[in-house]
């Protein structure tokens, strides 16, 4: 997944995200669903040096992302079958 900048200015926390932090944000928002009181506390206290806005926006991205290639607009990507 391609990393996004924030356009806030939040002191000097990064809007890049490692693989690491992907991975913990992915099984944080399995966990932590839309019904969760203090959902995006919860995420971002798994996911280290972010915080709830930060991963509340990475979360907004990723469901424009999934907008979009559910509307056609950003082709999905081709994989290589493995026959």
């Amino acid at each position: 997944m391609a990393s996004h900048q924030s356009s806030s200015s939040e002191g000097n926390t990064s809007s890049t995200w490692t693989s690491k932090q992907n991975k913990l944000f992915e099984r944080a928002i399995a966990i932590y669903d839309k019904d969760t009181p203090d959902r995006w506390q919860k995420v971002a206290a798994m996911v280290d040096g972010k915080s709830p806005e930060e991963v509340k926006r990475h979360y907004e991205i990723l469901l424009d992302d999934l907008t979009g290639i559910e509307s056609g607009k950003v082709p999905s990507p081709k994989y290589k079958s493995s026959g």
